[in-house]
């Protein structure tokens, strides 16, 4: 029985493997899975906001309200920030994002904590939907989904936007729009296998919400006349709805933008508190407002059975727009896309209480249902899902043509005064800029065949015995051969080929043109990565024969994609394009080599030059360094290194400033001056070459790169350099006498202490206070670190030495506000790799501190975060 089962489960392996079959399995697998999540949430939030009504009924409601709003908010937001801090907001930028290949946290964890917190926001009342969170669940788990079948790149792209279809899909019942919403917002793009899987899991998560689930968001349910009509004289009417819609869509847009802003720049408390204080101020809103309105859904009810007067809708349509302004901006995890709906409701229903005053042809509930594709579509600007979203909900063809008129009125109004959709605003406000295409810049959509193939191929002919064929493979790991034929490609001989061949009986006689797989699927030079992975994942290949007319020039194995997608990730960005060439010495000096180490300076801005040679020759003396002073001259890559010419005067000056301060303080000096490519690259040849122990080098304080902590160069070197690292965000007019050095164990917070003493001699008097973070709740906080660090440093420092224990829920918040009181002049951090390059957009609280302070800062890893592969804790 043991073997038969074996057996039946090796067979059902084999096809459910086959691409297609597989494609089909694991759509099916994450729209139930998404389904059954969007149902989950609905239920919860039903729950749950079923017993808070339940309590303010009970209860006084003044009391009960904002305290379920403040414990709920403050709940979800104590989630999202200890947890997962990218489960914050509605999550649909942050899927686009990683559909358009922006390096991004996307994972079950996520989907875990998306799911508990957006339950806790909205049960507790806040304006918000549960598509956003339905969408970024559903993408997460099926990037998941991804993780468990390893697939290549653009399959595993396919499954995410299939995973944030059948999320939206299962969220609204409307299996149609959550593949179009993918396919016009997300994605933007079409290819027959993301059409089908997203369709596929679109269709199942919309059944499995209609048989699980409930129907909030059916409006079928809440009409009590459902008879519409459409008339040639309402045209006016719905033109102006239209224009209206696509000017309050852009208002809506730009305040929630101007909300963020505000709470990044002037709410300085912590994201639980945000969102807490939101909770609140919606609590006491419904206070104010008749019952009806403490459901979530209670005002789009209310419009579509037509039973409010003008002053009410308006007066609720202005509070309903403020707070979802207030609560999204605070951090709150929920959608957009509902209270949207709910605020194209109130309009149009304005609309049509006045077009009925006017011309009696149509009831304002006609108008609200139309209204709500108009809004929807200014903010997402996606005019076809609008017409067929509502469509859906309602089931009803009469409003088609209308829907049409003011969606594509509004989406046009909308793009004349403000170009792009929401959810790329939200992309940019975090500095990531995509494409007019939707795709961000990366290795798929850049790089071609030729420049990732391997142009020396070993081959078989086709004339050659299978023994030798045999033969070949014992010696060697490939598991296919190109067969060629008077120097042409004719065939591909793989491992399957002779697996296929052996269970038929073997027979050595056998030639490889014989036993071969002719006309092999093949690539041109010229065609994309992108179309590279589609070929392999679609085939299932193990590699690719690249071929110009019928030559074979190259190969392609999954190993070189595996090497790429690595190299992109890890910030090599010298992989797009033609391959760089090596950095050139074009000038140099050499003092005696007397020291005991060697420290790399990077010399290119002349305003900052002097302070971090400064720097320099002070860690030097104290460790009896030797200095390299280096400056790069960076070139484009289509002009030859050996042919550029180049000047070097500004850059010999620099380094002669150097030379004449080391003969002052008697430190060895090297200078040289190198043309390259690319910076990085030659940071990193230069640290191998000279065998460089410590690398100090400056940083401007921001970045505008997507998925980068600090800098494209920076992040590189921080992750590639076989040594310490020494970052400096220097404030203009820098002083150097009150030292503020945050704590909390691990290796690079460590070595920053030990580097303090030797930094601190640029002031005669340093002061350093020494401070470690606490929770709050802790009544006697573990001090053991401060204190033997302090106990270190005044045996080596000629000034004042304190420690300070801090409370605060927020690290960087902490250090900023005590750097702040203290007059601090320099912050000295500690800072992980773990933190640097894997939470890169929310979650690294150096980068956080560097950005933000008004101090200098300098920023330690040690030697031994490289290349150890254990991640480290979160930094200081």
């Amino acid at each position: 029985m043991v073997n038969i089962g074996r057996i039946l489960g090796k067979r059902l392996s084999r096809l459910l493997l086959r691409p297609k079959r597989l494609a089909i399995f694991e759509a099916c697998l994450i729209g139930l899975v998404s389904g059954l999540a969007a149902v989950l949430l609905g239920q919860s939030v039903g729950w749950l906001g079923g017993w808070r009504q339940h309590a303010s009924h009970i209860f006084a409601a003044y009391l009960v309200l904002p305290a379920i709003g403040l414990v709920g908010g403050f709940l979800a937001g104590w989630l999202v920030e200890k947890i997962a801090p990218s489960a914050a907001g509605s999550g649909m930028s942050e899927v686009k994002a990683v559909l358009a290949q922006v390096p991004m946290p996307l994972n079950l964890q996520i989907a875990l904590v998306k799911l508990v917190s957006a339950t806790l926001v909205l049960a507790s009342g806040m304006p918000l939907g549960r598509e956003g969170p339905t969408v970024q669940i559903g993408a997460a788990l099926a990037n998941q989904l991804s993780r468990w079948f390893p697939t290549s790149p653009d399959h595993r792209r396919q499954l995410i936007a299939a995973g944030a279809g059948a999320g939206l899909a299962a969220a609204f019942d409307a299996p149609i729009a959550g593949v179009l919403f993918v396919v016009e917002e997300l994605l933007q793009e079409t290819s027959g296998i993301t059409l089908g899987t997203a369709i596929l899991a679109s269709f199942i998560g919309a059944v499995v919400a209609r048989i699980c689930g409930t129907h909030s968001l059916d409006l079928n349910l809440h009409l009590v006349t459902p008879n519409t009509s459409f008339f040639a004289s309402e045209i006016p009417f719905y033109l102006l709805l239209g224009i209206l819609a696509g000017l309050g869509g852009v208002l809506f847009n730009r305040g929630i933008l101007a909300g963020l802003n505000f709470n990044r720049r002037f709410l300085k408390i912590s994201l639980p508190w945000r969102v807490g204080l939101a909770g609140l101020l919606t609590g006491l809103a419904l206070v104010a407002l008749p019952p009806v309105f403490r459901d979530n859904a209670g005002l789009r009810e209310l419009l579509l059975t037509g039973n409010a007067n003008w002053p009410l809708v308006t007066l609720v349509f202005c509070i309903q727009f403020l707070l979802i302004l207030v609560t999204y901006s605070s951090g709150a995890p929920g959608g957009l896309l509902v209270p949207t709906l709910a605020l194209g409701a109130a309009l149009g229903y304005l609309i049509g209480m006045w077009e009925h005053q006017w011309l009696g042809l149509s009831l304002a509930t006609t108008y609200a249902r139309v209204g709500m594709g108009a809004f929807f579509c200014a903010v997402a600007r996606v005019p076809i899902t609008a017409v067929i979203i509502v469509f859906e909900m309602t089931t009803d063809f009469n409003l088609v043509l209308p829907l049409m008129i003011v969606s594509v009125t509004a989406y046009l109004v909308a793009e004349i005064v403000e170009e792009g959709s929401l959810y790329d605003k939200l992309l940019a406000f975090k500095g990531i800029h995509l494409s007019k295409a939707g795709i961000a810049s990366g290795p798929w959509t850049e790089l071609t065949a030729a420049d990732v193939m391997q142009p020396r191929v070993e081959t078989l002919t086709s004339q050659m015995s299978l023994d030798e064929a045999l033969q070949a493979f014992s010696q060697s790991s490939h598991r296919g051969f190109p067969v060629l034929e008077d120097g042409k490609l004719v065939g591909m001989l793989t491992q399957k080929d002779i697996a296929n061949l052996s269970q038929r009986g073997l027979n050595s006689d056998r030639t490889v043109a014989a036993t071969m797989t002719p006309q092999p699927v093949i690539t041109r030079p010229d065609d994309t990565l992108a179309h590279v992975l589609h070929l392999l994942n679609h085939y299932n290949l193990s590699s690719l024969p690249v071929v110009e007319g019928r030559r074979l020039v190259g190969i392609i194995t999954r190993s070189d994609i595996i090497r790429i997608e690595a190299a992109y990730l890890n910030g090599q960005e010298q992989l797009l394009g033609p391959k760089p060439e090596p950095s050139r010495v074009i000038y140099q000096t050499r003092s005696p080599e007397t020291g005991q180490g060697r420290l790399l300076v990077l010399l290119s801005n002349p305003k900052t030059a002097a302070t971090i040679l400064e720097m320099a020759v002070a860690i030097a003396r104290d460790r009896h360094y030797e200095i390299e002073c280096l400056h790069i001259i960076v070139v484009p890559r289509h002009q030859s290194l050996t042919e550029t010419n180049t000047s070097i005067s500004s850059a010999q000056h620099l380094l002669r400033q150097a030379m004449r301060l080391g003969q002052a303080w008697n430190v060895p000096m090297h200078t040289q001056i190198r043309v390259a490519h690319d910076l990085s690259e030659a940071i990193l040849q230069t640290i191998k070459d000279r065998h460089i122990n410590l690398v100090l080098m400056g940083w401007k304080g921001s970045t505008n790169t997507p998925g980068r902590v600090f800098s494209r160069v920076v992040d590189t070197i921080i992750r590639q350099a076989a040594c310490e690292v020494v970052l400096i965000k220097l404030k203009d007019h820098s002083q150097f006498n009150r030292w503020l050095v945050p704590m909390a164990g691990g290796p690079n917070a460590q070595q920053a202490i030990q580097l303090l003493p030797a930094i601190a001699l640029l002031s005669k008097t340093p002061e350093v206070k020494l401070c470690q973070v606490f929770e709050s709740n802790k009544n006697k906080p573990d001090t053991t670190i401060l204190e033997k660090s302090a106990h270190f440093l005044k045996q080596r420092i000629q000034g004042s030495i304190t420690i300070a224990p801090v409370y605060a829920t927020s690290v960087p918040e902490a250090v900023i506000e005590c750097a702040k009181q203290n007059h601090s002049d320099v912050i000295v951090l500690g800072a992980s790799r773990e933190g640097m390059l894997q939470q890169a957009v929310h979650g690294n609280i150096p980068a956080v501190i560097s950005r933000n302070s008004q101090q200098t800062v300098i920023l330690v890893r040690a030697a031994s975060a490289v290349g150890t592969g254990k991640p480290y804790s979160n930094p200081i």
